[in-house]
């Protein structure tokens, strides 16, 4: 029976870091190295303490077996997770999040289509007081066919979520872990960013730097966006229920002028 791997290290757990930073990766042999080390220097730059998780969420090419070169070399990695196989960008985020001690989480793609160096921006906004700081893609290059359903969803996310972000997709994102232990995310509860989103106060959007995918391919398929997008819509929104007990009690309705005249009809 095939199992996710989970693979952790001791080190630096003297006490809980600062940061903790959640990495997803899908399809990311040929960029996860440069990824790691350009994420590493930003951090650094930060001078404080962090600790980094990485998820691949079930690739089958040579990323696993990079991400374990890595975790032997930088004891700052302290967990590595293979998923066994493609769960998605939430289960992913999940599982990563469910391995973290942090005060405070990051979380980040791999295929650099964002500049790990642009981490100190997210973090001097998030000292201002702010418990969620997320990135928005100010110059999007992504295909058309992503663009465009992504800018639909977006839309329904501010309805329902009733806040201004602009960009609920982008996955560069920091928050305050006492909000995740709040709302109770983790294993049976997965952490859905629009969730977060509707349900916390002081959140705030800066732009960042957006690139074409170089390497690998991205999980998101119409089918899948369409599918995350109506979960979010019918849970963050009470108007799908609305309508459908409106609409019931309507053919009730008519069910009953129905069933009366019958009688009437029939009595006569």
């Amino acid at each position: 029976m095939d199992q996710n791997k989970i693979v952790s290290s001791d080190y630096v757990k003297e006490s809980s870091p600062e940061f903790s930073v959640v990495i997803t990766c899908y399809y990311e042999e040929k960029s996860i190295e440069e990824f790691h080390s350009r994420l590493s220097g930003a951090l650094e730059s930060l001078n404080r303490s962090y600790e980094i998780v990485f998820v691949n969420d079930g690739s089958t090419d040579k990323t696993f077996e990079k991400l374990k070169m890595i975790f032997d070399k930088d004891p700052y990695v302290t967990t590595i997770i293979d998923l066994f196989k493609n769960a998605g960008q939430t289960a992913a985020m999940t599982a990563g999040l469910t391995n973290c001690r942090g005060g405070h989480i990051v979380f980040m793609d791999s295929d650099l289509q964002l500049d790990p160096e642009e981490l100190p921006l997210l973090v001097a906004k998030f000292d201002e007081g702010f418990d969620v700081v997320s990135g928005y893609r100010k110059n999007r290059k992504d295909s058309i066919f992503r663009i465009i359903p992504s800018k639909i969803a977006n839309i329904i996310m501010r309805k329902v979520s009733e806040s201004r972000f602009t960009d609920f997709g982008c996955t560069f994102k920091i928050i305050n872990a006492k909000l995740v232990q709040g709302f109770e995310f983790g294993l049976y509860k997965p952490l859905r960013p629009p969730d977060l989103i509707a349900k916390a106060q002081r959140c705030v959007e800066i732009p960042i730097t957006h690139h074409s995918r170089k390497h690998g391919k991205s999980g998101w398929t119409l089918k899948k966006l369409f599918a995350y997008n109506m979960d979010n819509f019918v849970r963050l929104s009470e108007r799908p229920f609305q309508i459908l007990g409106t609409l019931c009690l309507f053919f009730a309705f008519l069910f009953v002028i129905r069933i009366a005249l019958s009688w009437l009809f029939d009595f006569s």
